[in-house]
């Protein structure tokens, strides 16, 4: 059941980055790259629940593969938070390896979707 490992880890994934944010915001005083990091960072389970109510096969799919290029986008918003010190390599380990268990998901899944030809 990846589809409902999915929901929820990206829901998960969602909390601590709408925390991060925040963190980001009322700490570090950031608020360009915090912005951007809130949008893509909750658009993956957005686009994941959206999934749910897919009008067709090739809807499911390609709101998946968005959900897949706003994790991509999330991972690469995290490394230059990390590398421009607004957070910790450990706060970044941590986050960022949720997030590539995400995208690592969402990609076997999307694969398995359009080889068999079926949605979940």
């Amino acid at each position: 059941m990846k589809e409902n490992l999915l929901k929820e880890k990206s829901t998960k994934f969602a909390i601590r980055i709408i925390n991060l944010y925040k963190y980001l915001r009322d700490c570090k005083k950031e608020t360009i790259l915090s912005k951007q990091i809130l949008r893509s960072g909750t658009s993956i389970g957005a686009n994941i629940r959206e999934a749910i109510y897919a009008e067709s096969h090739l809807d499911f799919i390609h709101k998946y593969s968005i959900s897949q290029k706003e994790c991509s986008e999330t991972e690469y918003w995290l490394y230059l938070l990390q590398q421009t010190e607004y957070i910790s390599d450990e706060q970044y380990e941590s986050i960022n390896t949720d997030c590539l268990e995400i995208l690592k998901l969402l990609t076997a899944t999307i694969v398995k979707l359009k080889n068999n030809g079926n949605a979940p």
